[in-house]
């Protein structure tokens, strides 16, 4: 194998370029060795050697650089990209210690190939590891746990199959000593004694935790026990239903993303001082959350809490909840609710529920804050600093945006002109395309919010994306060359 950069994976400037390049003024060159590997640390793979190939300096510096971030989405085939790791891993320096390895595959991986990575990553002592891929990894995972350097864990693993849900049991024992962060991504904790499962208790370091589209299995209770935890993070869009038991003396911020229906308990929540939560609802799950309000009872203590109005109609949804006085929420310093487009599974439930006061039959909210809701929950702490804070990007949600058939808008290109004038009608259909990308970035960034229930749908809409865009600069390249846009 050549000893050269990888370089058949990436776009190499032109050889006049770049000679043109190394004659001017280059600042970065000069700097020291340990400043240019601090700012190589910032790229992805990809980034960093197409950056070391412009200058003879840097030519060897991607080799050192003691970061890896290889992410599939920055390559064009996963033909390409599968290339470009194999020589990353093969000529790098393997004198130089590996602080940090992110790998990221959409779509199924090669067993060998993410053997080799880990492999890798372990062989140099890596101390902060991300896997985010598609498939099963327990060939994988005791190669994991004999890792003694490890700080830091991300694992999010995505099923095989378009349809199947299931989810990677997590290993009942990980020897990680230095582990102060993890992350965990579709897994099943399995139960060990008396229908509970308690995954966390071996972290002796543990400071944070997040544990999303998790759930337990074979078990009722799953228990988060750690002594030194100080950040949980927790997302779930299923209906499963299981006892969430705390038992974090240090804990001081606890965030919540999904649909609520897990009891959750603990003993010395007291620490507790910040709570996010971010409630939604299935649009076939008729029943409110009550364990929503149960919630805000267990975190007596907090200064500040943040919501969404979407929580706030969840908690709406609760009969007769504003005739009754909470107990907690004494200590509030700051209520932060935040502004932005229901998800359509609450925007059905709410208009399932038909409640008289706040929803006409089959239309949304008057106000995406409930009536009374914000002073049932201050009731304790009248001085409590409220804050409203807009967080939709396009102000509003799918419903807002115009329809357009993206599937349709190519066949258009394939017309007769109805103008006399060729140019008119090009510059016409280029302003069209500018309205379309425009629109169907809109619908991007909005599907983003959805996307661990519309990963299908967001390919298919980032595929037409693709194709918008690429139509668009070459028509754009050919008017240019005839002088006719600037």
């Amino acid at each position: 194998m050549s000893n050269s950069a990888p370089e058949d994976e990436i776009t190499i400037p032109p050889k006049s370029k770049r000679l043109r390049h190394e004659n001017e003024e280059d600042k970065l060159s000069d700097l020291p060795d340990c400043v240019i590997l601090h700012i190589l640390s910032f790229l992805n793979a990809k980034e960093v050697v197409r950056t070391c190939i412009l200058s003879k300096r840097l030519n060897n510096f991607w080799k050192r650089s003691p970061n890896l971030v290889l992410h599939s989405t920055d390559f064009t085939t996963f033909k390409s990209f599968t290339k470009f790791v194999s020589k990353i891993l093969s000529l790098r320096d393997g004198s130089i210690a590996l602080q940090a390895l992110d790998f990221e595959r959409v779509g199924s991986i090669e067993p060998h190939l993410l053997k080799r990575i880990v492999n890798y990553a372990f062989s140099h002592n890596v101390q902060r590891l991300g896997i985010s891929v598609k498939g099963d990894i327990c060939h994988i995972l005791p190669c994991i746990s004999s890792c003694r350097t490890l700080t830091s864990l991300k694992l999010s693993v995505s099923p095989k199959g378009r349809h199947n849900y299931g989810r990677t049991l997590f290993p009942k024992s990980l020897d990680l000593p230095a582990l102060t962060s993890l992350h965990l991504g579709n897994f099943a904790f399995c139960a060990s004694d008396k229908g509970r499962t308690e995954p966390f208790s071996a972290f002796n370091k543990l400071n944070s935790l997040v544990i999303d589209n998790c759930t337990v299995k074979d078990a009722q209770i799953l228990c988060i026990s750690s002594e030194t935890l100080v950040n949980l993070t927790m997302r779930n869009h299923s209906s499963d239903l299981y006892k969430i038991e705390l038992s974090a003396p240090s804990l001081c911020t606890f965030a919540f993303t999904g649909t609520p229906y897990q009891k959750l308990c603990g003993s010395n929540l007291s620490s507790v001082k910040q709570v996010n939560i971010d409630a939604e609802m299935l649009s076939n799950y008729t029943e409110p959350p009550l364990v929503l309000l149960s919630w805000l009872l267990e975190f007596a203590n907090i200064k500040s809490l943040t919501v969404s109005a979407s929580t706030l109609q969840v908690l709406s949804l609760i009969p007769d909840l504003l005739k009754d006085k909470l107990t907690s929420l004494c200590n509030l310093k700051s209520l932060k609710v935040q502004l932005k487009p229901l998800s359509y599974g609450l925007s059905m439930t709410l208009r399932t529920a038909k409640l008289q006061k706040e929803v006409k039959a089959g239309s949304e909210p008057s106000s995406p804050i409930p009536d009374g809701i914000v002073d049932f929950l201050i009731q304790n702490s009248p001085s409590a600093e409220v804050d409203i804070i807009d967080c939709s990007r396009f102000g509003g949600s799918f419903d807002y945006l115009p329809p357009f058939p993206v599937s349709s808008i190519f066949p258009q290109f394939l017309q007769p002109s109805s103008r006399e004038s060729v140019v008119d009608d090009l510059r016409q259909r280029i302003q069209q395309l500018e309205q379309a990308v425009l629109q169907v970035q809109q619908y991007i960034q909005l599907a983003h919010e959805e996307i661990s229930r519309e990963r299908e749908e967001m390919s298919a809409i980032q595929g037409h994306m693709s194709m918008l865009s690429k139509t668009l600069a070459a028509l754009k390249r050919q008017m240019q060359t005839m002088g006719l846009w600037q």
